[in-house]
């Protein structure tokens, strides 16, 4: 189904897709830890990037 053309707007950046896998590796990549903490981390806390930051820092700590 095609997306709907009239609905336009900026891209959610509160969130991270985890379904998508370029974001879920940029995250990773971002707090520098594997693509497979970052997914346990998604799975975990959630979707919400706050969250998913503040967990990545004290999992690097």
């Amino acid at each position: 189904m095609a997306d709907n053309k009239a609905k336009r707007g900026g891209a959610d950046r509160r969130t991270v897709a985890a379904g998508e896998g370029y974001e879920v590796s940029y995250f990773a990549r971002k707090h520098g830890i594997s693509r497979d903490q970052a997914e346990t981390l998604i799975q975990r806390v959630g979707n919400d990037r706050e969250k998913l930051n503040a967990a990545a820092q004290k999992l690097k700590a």
